[in-house]
């Protein structure tokens, strides 16, 4: 649903706005109850039964975007209720990252053939005669499956000429491509945390926006407002996000209206990950081992070490673009606080790893960010133009579409090793990324580079994104197109990433 304006999108970038809103007046939460009352005003409902389960939603909502875990419902439990734990600026996400507003869930379907008004009570009665145990009769002049009898086989479904028989399934439970989502007592979503990777494809997929990841918009304006240096690292998926207006010399001057010191590409980081992780590959395929996974994509990192842990070995043990350019940045700045911008909800679980919660401090996503420009009221079609970014290459650049990040380093062992021969392979959304790597387990890719990516489409489809996904690939390369320079070779970074790694 990305890219499709919704009254989902709508009340995100309304929490989202209100938030920011909020920490940029005092740096307080002092008007956080009144902040449902301002998402959801008036006294009549939009899509609720009732205006009070409107606002209990909003409640949950404008928590999760501060950081804050779901309220227990059988309980009395105030809506500030730990926030001034998280309203500072040290704190850092604690899991689940995913979350189901439980009342706001629908308790869709899930499983199920059913009948439609297309059925026309045809003498063939062809699903009739397929059901191998005798599920379908006819009532009132239209099929009926019983659901205790049905199986699920889908034989009915094929043989009606009429396509009057769907397979409904739950579209939080179809887009989990890890089988995370399973049904609690009443038929509501639940999330196995055990099993969730944090991909976030539940979150756009769900129609009722029951769904929500924590955010950092509170903390993140609390750091700028406390006088600290906050740098911005922004991933390359960012480019025409925000709109038509939305060049990377006005973004640039946009962030620091928002109150960032700098803003940094990525893709500076990309051209440092492409160089190591070609010298990974040579090192290590085959000498050492049968292929190597690219190691960028931080769900499909997760989903190989969670659902193969044995060829957890065989991912990159390179360093990510955002953690490159985060030490870079550091480095460069000591004492500063790095946000990391980007398309991706999984990257907040990757920056409170252990061996990263130093280097990245606070992780934002598009859509979060949209939310404080709306409430700094940017406008990008007038607002001047700041400084241009020019430090990523084209290869950096398009680690934002899928192929991206094999297709950079395949390129550059080229460069270096012309007659060598790379044989690459890729998947995309993570039920095809098990795939892929149900064929590396049985050795159908020796001597490989694997590209796994948690996303259809790459990370321009990351659940935090506000285009629709072939328009933002498209956007992006001619963003490549528009490099100074091609090659990370060409890049001033290109030595400087083992000394960081």
């Amino acid at each position: 649903m990305r890219g499709i304006p919704s009254l989902i999108t709508d009340i995100r970038k309304k929490v989202f706005t209100e938030v920011a809103r909020m920490a940029y007046e005092d740096g307080g939460f002092s008007r956080v109850e009144d902040l449902p009352y301002v998402i959801v005003p008036g006294e009549n409902p939009l899509h609720r039964e009732s205006i009070f389960l409107e606002r209990a939603i909003a409640k949950e909502r404008v928590r999760l975007a501060m950081g804050l875990s779901i309220r227990p419902v059988q309980t009395r439990t105030l809506m500030t209720e730990g926030m001034d734990h998280a309203a500072i600026a040290e704190q850092y996400y604690e899991p689940p990252l995913i979350n189901i507003i439980p009342y706001a869930c629908h308790a869709c379907p899930t499983k199920q053939y059913r009948v439609t008004e297309n059925c026309q009570n045809c003498l063939a009665a062809s699903c009739q005669k397929v059901c191998p145990k005798g599920a379908i009769s006819f009532a009132n002049s239209k099929s009926r499956i019983d659901p205790e009898k049905c199986i699920k086989c889908g034989k009915c479904a094929k043989a009606c000429p009429y396509n009057a028989i769907i397979y409904m399934e739950r579209p939080c439970v179809a887009a989990c491509g890890v089988d995370a989502i399973g049904t609690d007592s009443q038929g509501r979503a639940v999330i196995d945390q055990d099993k969730c990777v944090a991909c976030g494809q539940c979150l756009v997929s769900c129609p009722f926006g029951a769904i929500v990841d924590k955010g950092q918009i509170f903390q993140v304006i609390r750091s700028i407002m406390q006088k600290d240096q906050v740098i911005a690292i922004v991933a390359p998926a960012f480019i025409g996000q925000f709109g038509k207006h939305s060049t990377p010399e006005k973004f640039t001057a946009a962030m620091k209206q928002l109150g960032f010191d700098q803003v940094v590409e990525v893709a500076v980081g990309a051209d440092m990950c492409t160089i190591e992780e070609a010298k990974d590959f040579l090192e290590k395929v085959p000498a050492q081992q049968d292929f190597m996974a690219t190691s960028c994509c931080p769900a499909w990192h997760s989903m190989v070490e969670k659902l193969f842990p044995d060829q957890f070995p065989n991912i990159s043990m390179t360093l990510t673009p955002m953690v490159f350019t985060a030490r870079l940045v550091k480095k460069e700045h000591p004492g500063c606080k790095v946000v990391f911008v980007g398309p991706c909800a999984a990257k907040k679980l990757e920056a409170i790893r252990e061996n990263i919660r130093s280097d990245v401090d606070f992780v934002l996503t598009f859509e979060e960010l949209q939310g404080m420009f709306a409430a700094k009221d940017i406008d990008f079609a007038t607002i001047p133009e700041g400084e241009p970014m020019r430090e990523g290459t084209a290869a950096g650049r398009g680690f934002a579409v899928s192929g991206g990040v094999a297709g950079a380093v395949k390129d550059l062992i080229h460069q270096t090793h012309p007659d060598l021969e790379i044989k690459t392979a890729g998947a995309e959304g993570l039920r095809e990324c098990r795939k892929l790597m149900t064929l590396a387990k049985a050795g159908k890719y020796k001597g490989y580079l694997l590209e796994g990516m948690a996303c259809p489409g790459g990370c321009v489809a990351g659940a935090g994104t506000l285009l629709p996904i072939d328009l933002a690939a498209a956007v992006v390369g001619r963003y490549q197109k528009e490099a100074d320079q091609e090659s990370p070779m060409s890049s001033k970074y290109r030595d400087v990433g083992e000394h960081l790694d």
